[in-house]
């Protein structure tokens, strides 16, 4: 009997396979979003916002992968984690409201709104209360440049959210306890972001010139003038953008 050691499993990719397009089809069942994130507003190129407000088609095999999907499911999950751990050191901290939902603020009727992840009530000494809580899980890579270079630095886009978070929850006084759980390691980073108010009306104006732009027909700028560029590169408007 001769064993080939080359041929594929292919009961297992077919059960992955199975998996992935399970996961395709929950996707292709959510509705869209019909209003500006603030999760979004740290956004590089005001292009792309618009785009991605706009709902505009993405170009082809540019979406989000079940892989990716599945990463995203493991922010969530471990979002869960950490709020648990949270609790469980002392700390008060609230993710509902009372008849449940998230805590959130909403603007310009609706078309700019955003959902955070909780506030701190209470807790422990020798730290500052109430307090917004956001929570983001990293790979190592990610991980390391956020202990490294803080949350300014080497996350702009969640240091806009933070401070959008911050100014319209009236959660500016006190520093945001940024928490980041490494998937790989499992450690737990805590940053605490005082407020930028800079960063934050800077963050609502580049919303509010989003959706003034789009009511008026006027396609906003790009962030560079390179199609090669890394803003580029990765962008699943790439093609709708610079198509003659």
């Amino acid at each position: 009997m001769v064993l080939d050691f080359n041929s594929r499993n292919t009961k297992a990719d077919r059960f992955v396979a199975l998996i992935d397009a399970a996961i395709d089809r929950f996707a292709a069942n959510e509705k869209p979003r019909k209003y500006l994130g603030g999760s979004a507003v740290g956004e590089t190129c005001l292009r792309r916002l618009q785009f991605d407000y706009q709902g505009a088609p993405q170009d082809e095999g540019a979406g989000f992968t079940a892989r990716t999907r599945r990463i995203f499911h493991r922010g969530h999950q471990g979002e869960e984690w950490v709020a648990d751990w949270i609790r469980g050191a002392g700390f008060n901290l609230k993710t509902e409201k009372a008849k449940g939902g998230q805590f959130g603020f909403e603007d310009c009727d609706g078309r700019f709104k955003g959902h955070i992840d909780g506030v701190i009530i209470e807790g422990p000494e020798g730290f500052d209360y109430p307090a917004l809580w956001e929570n983001k899980v990293l790979g190592s890579k990610g991980y390391g440049q956020l202990v490294k270079h803080g949350v300014a630095k080497a996350y702009p886009k969640y240091a806009a959210q933070v401070a959008t978070y911050q100014a319209y929850l009236q959660l500016a006084e006190h520093p945001a306890f940024f928490t980041a759980l490494n998937a790989d390691t499992m450690e737990i980073h805590l940053e605490l972001v005082k407020f930028d108010q800079a960063l934050a009306q800077a963050s609502i104006d580049k919303a509010a010139r989003v959706l003034d732009a789009t009511d008026h027909g006027e396609t906003l700028p790009r962030a560079t003038a390179d199609p090669a560029s890394f803003v580029c590169r990765f962008c699943p408007y790439q093609g709708a953008c610079w198509q003659p």
